[in-house]
């Protein structure tokens, strides 16, 4: 049972990094408010499961692994995949806005 909350607390802490990496950034009206919050918890609950199931929370001086790196990770996640998104998502739109503006 403690595997488990180890588990919550991970999807915890990579919901709130999302939430803040959404709030800070200047083009987040460019992209939904679940991305960044999505890829976060996407990203730290394959790391926790892949860690889990390789065996490092049970290994002596391992056991930090399943906690700190899917949380370290889901954070990065959560401020890498909007910017990346957002990039392309601008160019896009741009692209689309010139097109309609030249048809008419």
């Amino acid at each position: 049972m403690e595997t488990v909350w180890s588990l919550v607390i991970v999807i915890l802490v990579a919901a709130a990094a999302g939430f803040i990496a959404w709030a800070a950034d200047r083009h987040h009206d460019v992209y939904g408010i679940m991305l960044p919050v999505g890829a976060a918890v996407a990203v730290g609950c394959v790391v926790w499961i892949i860690l889990v199931l390789a065996g490092a929370g049970y290994l002596t001086g391992m056991t930090w692994m399943p906690w700190i790196l899917p949380m370290a990770l889901g954070v990065a996640a959560a401020a890498a995949v909007p910017t990346l998104v957002g990039r392309v998502r601008i160019k896009h739109d741009l692209a689309a806005l010139t097109e309609i503006l030249k048809r008419g």
